[in-house]
């Protein structure tokens, strides 16, 4: 329906939001400004109807127009820097696997190294030589390297005596003939004559004969240590002997 005032188009719901507001808030100054007559009516039509620029409700959807443009915009902002730090964080937890794998195969590597070198090291190394068993002690054949010989075994055995009680005694009962026998004694009358270097009779040879020497009673080392041996255990050493015993 055409508006009754010529000129003007059919107000929308905007115009009248608009036109009431205006009504309100200059309703006094229109009082005043109108007189009676055509004139002010028609000044009332005109101010009544004119249009706006704009209107309330446009301006609220304007402004929440720009709040939520706002509100993607720092939403945006927060995303990208939240990307960017999970990204930072992804790869430095990748370079820090990448060392740690890095670091366990150096070790692993040097360790395995280690063992080659340490089997090629012993397969290089020569079998250990077993020490070489000391050389045989040699005597001298004669009286003295006798008496030695047998003062070394008797010191194996803990039989006590010295070089000079035994050179004394064998100076006395065979002057040191090793092969010397006594056929005219006691010992001999009753068929056991004294023999070899300190006259010793078979029973107590036998009796006092000391291990790993010879069983030959002329054998001078076998007869030294039998007869010191007998002496030891009869006087306490040969040393102590000064006469026939």
């Amino acid at each position: 329906m055409r508006s009754p005032i010529s000129g003007y188009s059919r107000l929308t719901k905007a115009h009248k939001f608009s036109m009431a507001g205006i009504a309100a808030v200059g309703a006094a100054s229109l009082a005043f400004a109108v007189v009676p007559g055509a004139a002010a009516d028609e000044d009332k039509q005109s101010v009544a109807v004119k249009p706006v620029a704009w209107s309330a409700s446009e301006f609220g959807t304007e402004h929440q127009q720009n709040e939520l443009t706002k509100q993607s915009d720092n939403a945006a902002k927060v995303a990208k820097s939240q990307a960017e730090a999970k990204k930072k964080a992804d790869a430095e937890a990748a370079k820090a696997k990448a060392d740690k794998e890095r670091a366990d195969k150096e070790r692993a590597d040097k360790e395995r190294a280690d063992k080659e070198a340490a089997s090629r090291s012993a397969a290089r190394k020569p079998a250990p030589v077993a020490p070489a068993a000391p050389a045989k002690k040699t005597y001298a054949n004669n009286l003295d390297g006798w008496i030695n010989e047998a003062l070394d075994v008797m010191r194996a055995k803990g039989i006590p005596g010295s070089f000079e009680g035994i050179k004394r005694n064998i100076l006395r009962e065979s002057s040191g003939n090793p092969r010397a026998i006594n056929n005219w004694d006691i010992n001999a009358i009753n068929g056991v004559p004294s023999k070899g270097l300190l006259q010793v009779i078979d029973p107590t040879f036998k009796a006092y004969h000391v291990e790993g020497t010879s069983w030959d009673i002329y054998d001078p080392v076998a007869n030294i240590t039998a007869a010191c041996n007998y002496a030891a255990d009869k006087y306490g050493s040969m040393d102590n002997v000064n006469s026939a015993y």
